[in-house]
């Protein structure tokens, strides 16, 4: 891993940083209620080790948040500071969230992209990740 930048665990204080990354992540990225920071702290209280954060000193320049249900993993809200794209950081960001989930036991992880979020899922296919047409995502706001 290059010496400029780090993963991390992320921490309550890194909030507003990873909201700006996220409001900064450009197509592709969609900011919803649940990314506020009460369920950002909900969020929290289950496996926090699989939200993480790539620091370059006291910078976040990535952030990644994985999820486990015991059965299935998920990996969603992958954004790198669009001036550190093309260094890694993004891959990396994605091995060690696989590498946290196969620790708990996890063999399959999902992720959803944006249709028409091209750079996205070329990042996925080139790390193995394939596109599963047989799946309809649906969706519902409680």
């Amino acid at each position: 891993m290059p010496e400029s930048w780090a993963i991390r665990t992320f921490v309550i204080e890194d909030y507003p940083q990873v909201r700006e990354l996220w409001a900064d992540g450009g197509p592709g990225v969609s900011l919803r209620p649940s990314d506020e920071l009460p369920e950002i702290e909900k969020r929290l209280q289950r496996d926090p080790e699989l939200f993480m954060v790539a620091v370059e000193g006291e910078r976040i320049v990535g952030v990644i948040m994985a999820g486990w249900d015991g059965r299935r993993g998920t990996l969603s809200h992958l954004v790198v500071s669009q001036d550190r794209r093309g260094c890694g950081i993004g891959s990396a960001l994605v091995a060690e969230a696989e590498e946290r989930l196969r620790a708990l036991g996890c063999l399959r992880t999902h992720l959803l992209v944006f249709r028409g979020n091209t750079r996205a899922s070329e990042l996925y296919e080139h790390l193995g990740y394939e596109a599963m047409e047989s799946i309809l995502v649906m969706g519902k706001d409680l």
